[in-house]
């Protein structure tokens, strides 16, 4: 069976949508709210993918259905640590 080539980077995303679908609705039944599928693409092609050469589309489904709950509850909140937070001080908002 020949391999599937992808002809850029967004092709890709877009083929492997209904697994990290699958994975953000998983997620969101165990809690993980706030982690959506976008989210689970960058942590994989970050972390996980990051240095790997010919990844199979197999086994890149296998990465986002397996990979653990805590790997990607992580990235997130690593995400949010790096936010600058301020108090919204508009006076004309609530004066």
């Amino acid at each position: 069976m020949e391999a599937l080539k992808f002809s850029s980077v967004e092709e890709l995303y877009n083929r492997l949508i209904p697994a990290l679908n699958c994975k953000e609705n998983e997620l969101k039944k165990m809690g993980y709210k706030y982690i959506k599928a976008v989210d689970i693409w960058n942590a994989l092609k970050t972390h996980k993918w990051r240095n790997s050469t010919d990844l199979s589309l197999c086994e890149m489904v296998d990465d986002i259905l397996n990979t653990e709950n805590s790997f990607f509850d992580n990235y997130v909140k690593s995400l949010f640590s790096k936010i600058k937070r301020e108090a919204y001080l508009d006076e004309d908002d609530i004066l």
